[in-house]
């Protein structure tokens, strides 16, 4: 290219003023200064950007997880008595694997075989078409405890008490939810214990909604600091709401005033549960019972308010003449 066709590329080049380059230069000190000014906030993560997108994945691992969890757990109920007692089962392991872990860092050293050994039995064995099965599982493995008690010296009286309580609080509270499935082999079976396990859910989605936005007053501020009384009232109306569809519906000699007092105490019951597993990790200083759902922590974090749940429906709809 010749001098004359370099110079006239040159002049075609954008030249950029004294007063843009200016211009940036003090929008870069801004940006720097606004950097320093909230490196505090920028390095706890704390500014409102980091907050939004936290949230939004805690949000969407949280919801991927419960649905995953939700349809699992609700194929099985579909498929029958059998698919059922396996997933809970399943889950009942779990969970008091879990509890054990907590239980082994406030120093206590239960008997995991044995008692894991339990919690797989409890569900499993109401499959077996003999009487008072629950009663057999119990005496077997109460009686286990007090032999390994009386053969292990380095044991305590409260090593005993954790292993005989860890599969019956996880495991015989849950298999109520195989026993309420054994209504009906069918259709109704599964309706009747999906909208038992459904009420739990929704009371505890319901909470933590309302809770969220209209939350004022502490509801056990020293176990549950998140926790509001108007967060729990408003998961009292959804779980009277799912029980009013039972009613509704018709199972047996239940009606509908029956099943709205149901609905009242199996919200309550859930909230208890939920609280009493809070207490137990605050005892031994964890946060979670476990990290196997993300989003959720454990199963047990999971599973804390369907136990309890669980337990008050099962009494009340065997009271009320329906199992």
């Amino acid at each position: 290219m010749s001098e004359d066709g370099q110079d006239r590329v040159k002049q075609s080049e954008p030249r950029m003023a004294v007063g843009d380059t200016s211009r940036i230069e003090a929008g870069i000190d801004r940006l720097e200064r606004y950097r320093n000014a909230h490196s505090k906030e920028f390095n706890e993560g704390s500014m409102r950007g980091q907050r939004v997108r936290s949230w939004t994945e805690k949000f969407l691992t949280r919801a991927v997880t419960g649905v995953a969890y939700a349809l699992t757990v609700v194929a099985c109920l579909y498929f029958g008595v059998i698919p059922t007692a396996v997933i809970v089962s399943a889950m009942a392991w779990l969970c008091c694997s879990e509890f054990y872990r907590m239980v082994r860092a406030a120093g206590r050293m239960p008997n995991e075989i044995w008692g894991l050994t339990a919690a797989l039995a409890y569900p499993l064995a109401i499959l077996i078409p003999v009487t008072n099965r629950t009663l057999l599982v119990t005496t077997v493995f109460l009686l286990g405890c007090a032999l390994w008690y009386v053969a292990t010296p380095r044991a305590n009286i409260a090593d005993v008490a954790v292993t005989a309580f860890g599969p019956i609080y996880t495991s015989l509270s849950f298999s109520c939810l195989v026993y309420i499935r054994t209504y009906d082999p069918g259709f109704m079976g599964f309706l009747l214990t999906f909208g038992v396990m459904g009420s739990v859910w929704l009371n505890d989605s319901a909470a933590y909604i309302v809770g969220s936005r209209f939350g004022r007053h502490k509801l056990a501020p020293r176990i549950s600091p998140n926790k509001s009384t108007e967060g729990f009232w408003g998961g009292i109306a959804a779980s009277v709401l799912i029980w009013l569809i039972i009613g509704i519906v018709g199972f047996g000699p239940m009606k509908v005033p029956y099943a709205l007092m149901t609905g009242v105490i199996v919200g309550f019951s859930s909230v208890v549960g939920d609280l009493f597993e809070s207490r137990i990790k605050r005892g031994v200083g964890v946060k979670d019972s476990g990290d196997i759902l993300p989003g959720h922590g454990g199963l047990l974090d999971r599973s804390d308010a369907m136990l309890f749940g669980a337990m008050a429906a099962w009494a009340l709809l065997h009271l009320g003449g329906v199992l």
